[in-house]
């Protein structure tokens, strides 16, 4: 059986499988195809769909759908159905969902759950959008440091399958201070009378529930952690961020990163957005950057005795602009990126300039050397000369600005990431239009 049998029985085709053996089918299918096949449905027909799933698979599936096609399924189900769903659900997922929610939405689940749940999702969703609180978890067993270890092992058997993850425990004192964790294995392997403070590890690293999900993220892929622990300003344990939501921050943060190196705004799903979102996401920089360009044209209007007087220099406008905004493109992208993963810092930015000139310049020789050739062959030697020279000095300027840009907006609290190709473009093309044609007029009339 396919996915194509599965659209059969929700069109309500000849060829529809019967519905045992379409059960069959979706009980052994992963979480996430389902999930996949599901979304492109109307509400009404994934319903369909999820009814043949047992209560803890549908939570699963549920899930891993788009953001908007749980809101329009949350929106098609009754309370009580939807209630039970979301008690199924693991904690940090049920509290993003509640957050997408409308609010009559909300006022009207949150009576339907038990109060536990109603409480934890209030709390998970209370903390501020991009912070870890907003991606952590309360789906985790804790440990008192004065356990045996054999008790601390039965508390997990009992406590694991509601749990993200038990391979490692963190340690509390009776304020619910973080003290510590301890590794499954090590619990394991000690003594059944031993106690927990004696195989613990005291110098857990953990964050704040404050701190930004996306160095939340970054701590977890370098450290390679399973899970982090986030304490609240006390040092009280309030949550864990694990490694798959840690993934899921990271590709949203290089989602972002690229949308704005594109110069466009965030746009979830380009596949199923409308027309006028596409628009809206990215005519703002266009127009913009269409009053940038201006600085082009007037750059131009400037020099016109110089190109009326040698009319071939129109020739290399194109080669020689474009070679500055690539070249400046290149080194924003290179940067934006270096900071981004902590490679590069803010205090770094003299020594990354200095050593951009030199690459720049032999960037810039090397590709004067080719263009020069050209210039001879159609403008003669004299306008070869202004080209070459043009060619080196623009390249250099091209890449100070796309190495300089994302430092000056990170010193200024802003994402580097709106350094972006058409912007540092079109910075470097109205630079490069000058600077060619200042070096044209000294150059071929040295007495102006």
């Amino acid at each position: 059986m396919t996915y194509d049998r599965l659209s059969a029985a929700l069109t309500s085709r000849d060829d529809a499988p019967h519905p045992e053996e379409l059960k069959d089918f979706i009980a052994q299918e992963h979480a996430v195809d389902l999930a996949r096949f599901i979304a492109q449905w109307p509400p009404q027909d994934a319903w369909r769909v999820m009814d043949l799933l047992p209560l803890p698979q549908q939570a699963d599936t549920f899930g891993y759908l788009p953001p908007d096609v749980q809101v329009g399924m949350a929106d098609a189900v009754a309370r009580d159905k939807l209630a039970r769903l979301v008690t199924e659900m693991n904690a940090d997922e049920r509290a993003d969902l509640f957050n997408e929610l409308s609010e009559e939405q909300q006022a009207a689940l949150l009576p339907a759950l038990a109060q536990a749940e109603r409480e934890d999702i209030r709390r998970l969703a209370s903390y501020p959008e991009d912070t870890a609180g907003s991606i952590m978890t309360s789906d985790y067993v804790v440990l008192t440091a004065d356990l045996p270890v054999g008790e601390a092992l039965q508390k997990l058997r009992r406590e694991a399958l509601d749990q993200e993850t038990i391979y490692r425990t963190y340690v509390i004192d009776e304020k619910r201070q973080l003290i510590g964790s301890v590794r499954l294995q090590d619990l394991f392997l000690a003594p059944a009378k031993a106690l927990v403070r004696d195989v613990m590890e005291r110098n857990t690293h953990a964050v704040q529930v404050t701190d930004d999900q996306e160095d939340v993220a970054a701590q977890i892929a370098r450290y390679d952690f399973l899970a982090l622990p986030v304490v609240d300003a006390e040092g009280r344990l309030v949550g864990i961020v694990t490694h798959d939501d840690a993934l899921d921050v990271i590709q949203e943060e290089a989602t972002e990163d690229f949308h704005r190196v594109g110069a466009t705004n965030m746009v979830r799903n380009v596949r199923e957005a409308s027309i006028f979102m596409l628009y809206r996401a990215r005519i703002v920089w266009l127009v913009l950057l269409v009053f940038g360009n201006i600085f082009s044209g007037a750059g131009i209007a400037y020099f016109e005795d110089t190109i009326s007087a040698y009319v071939a220099l129109v020739f290399f406008l194109p080669l020689l602009i474009d070679s500055g905004g690539n070249a400046g493109s290149q080194s924003a992208t290179l940067m934006v990126r270096s900071l981004a993963t902590g490679q590069v810092q803010l205090g770094d930015w003299s020594w990354m300039i200095g050593r951009e000139v030199l690459v720049a310049a032999l960037m810039g020789l090397s590709m004067a050397l080719a263009v020069s050739v050209i210039g001879i062959l159609r403008a003669g030697p004299e306008i070869a000369f202004v080209v070459a020279i043009s060619m080196v000095i623009i390249v250099i300027v091209g890449s100070v600005i796309g190495m300089l840009l994302p430092f000056v907006l990170t010193k200024l609290n802003l994402d580097p990431a709106t350094a972006s190709a058409p912007l540092v473009t079109s910075i470097a093309d109205a630079a490069g239009v000058l600077i060619y044609f200042a070096i044209a007029t000294a150059l071929l009339f040295p007495s102006i």
